[in-house]
């Protein structure tokens, strides 16, 4: 196996379990020794040719190895991913996640840059780099071998794919089938583009987070803005609600909203309006309309960390507007998927909104991510989703 030797003067962070080794990370004159094809499986060794783990390289992306296994007698081979899925399965059915849930969370489960989502008995992949994608057929059988699935399609229409060389595409990995699915979340009925929706179709990484709102939206009055497909807000209308607002800025968002308060038989409750979420708060807060609870769950607002505190102006701007929403003793539902936002300021942005809003806030929750996105410590990447509910007083 060809060898990818780490530079002397480095951290010692890939050495201490980080997946990544970066292109600056990797000794060049060894590099060229070597000859890896972009995709090839390597070994990873320190500069005093120590082991350190197998991943794949690819000299187009700025992650030069992403490593696969630790173990020097590990071989990378179709049944590798075989047993990597088997575990992956093993730990979701023990924790309690056998319908849906996300099946394979990229480098938390070991497999780097792949994603596998689980609508029942329908499966969603993305490989986001080379190195996983040259294994996609060997990935598919493994769930052909496991699951015996009713159908299997690939979302790699993301243009971070476009990084390690790879094109933009979409389409059956398995013989075709109705991608407009109907899944069951907490007793409640959703439809599921797998084609065409957001990701792989549905964010499964905040179902546990909707099953929390259950007490606090009995009898009340709801607005739910950046609803997406309506999870909230019809979770909000299934636990009770005496009315439901939901407001998105697509109009086929707001359509897919309308289905799923029909297929539940709460068109009488939820109601949902295409606007633009952003200047309609900002209206109402004028307006002094208010609600028992207000839900926020917008997009992520950065990628970079060049625009962080362009993104922490945003949420603050958006949670001061909606704790203005909010009647005395309501409540604030609140979420960011920004990754590089992380928890700690997540929170103190929130309570500086709450400052800048003259409303004392105490926290009811706060949460991550399902546990069937796990976090690893030290990569943060992985500790993604903040889920935050407080009452506004």
């Amino acid at each position: 196996m060809k060898k990818m030797v780490l530079n002397k003067n480095i951290s010692r962070r890939v050495e201490n379990g980080h997946p990544w080794v970066f292109s600056n990370e990797v000794n060049r004159g060894h590099e060229k020794d070597t000859n890896a094809q972009p995709g090839e499986i390597v070994e990873v060794l320190t500069f005093d040719k120590k082991f350190v783990g197998k991943g794949y390289y690819n000299p187009q992306s700025q992650i030069a190895v992403r490593i696969l296994t630790r173990d020097k007698n590990e071989n990378v081979n179709d049944d590798f991913f075989l047993q990597r899925i088997r575990q992956a399965w093993a730990y979701r059915q023990k924790i309690g996640y056998t319908e849906n849930c996300r099946l394979i969370f990229g480098e938390a489960d070991d497999m780097p840059q792949l994603i596998i989502d689980k609508f029942n008995d329908y499966f969603v992949i993305q490989t986001l780099a080379l190195g996983i994608d040259l294994w996609k057929p060997a990935i598919v059988q493994a769930l052909n071998t496991i699951f015996s699935p009713k159908g299997v399609y690939e979302r790699n229409d993301v243009p971070v794919r476009e990084l390690e060389g790879l094109p933009q595409q979409k389409g059956f990995l398995s013989a075709e089938f109705d991608t407009n699915i109907i899944i069951k979340e907490n007793g409640i009925r959703f439809h599921v583009d797998i084609a065409n929706g957001q990701k792989t179709g549905y964010f499964l990484d905040q179902q546990d987070n909707r099953r929390v709102i259950q007490h606090i939206v009995k009898d009340a009055e709801v607005l739910g803005a950046f609803c997406y497909t309506g999870s909230f807000e019809i979770s909000a209308g299934y636990f009770g609600a005496k009315s439901v607002l939901g407001l998105d800025i697509s109009q086929n968002a707001v359509d897919m909203c309308n289905k799923n308060a029909a297929l539940n038989g709460l068109e009488n409750i939820c109601r949902f309006e295409c606007v633009n979420a952003f200047d309609v708060l900002k209206t109402w807060t004028k307006e002094e309309k208010r609600w028992d609870v207000v839900m926020l769950d917008p997009p992520s607002f950065t990628k970079s960390r060049s625009s962080i505190d362009k993104a922490v102006s945003g949420y603050k701007e958006i949670n001061l507007r909606g704790m203005k929403l909010v009647k005395p003793g309501g409540f604030l539902v609140t979420s960011s998927c920004t990754n590089l936002v992380q928890p700690e300021l997540f929170l103190d942005t929130i309570e500086q909104a709450a400052k800048d809003a003259k409303r004392k806030i105490r926290q009811v929750v706060f949460n991550a991510q399902s546990a069937d996105h796990p976090i690893i410590r030290g990569q943060e990447y992985t500790h993604y989703l903040k889920f935050l509910i407080v009452q506004v007083l």
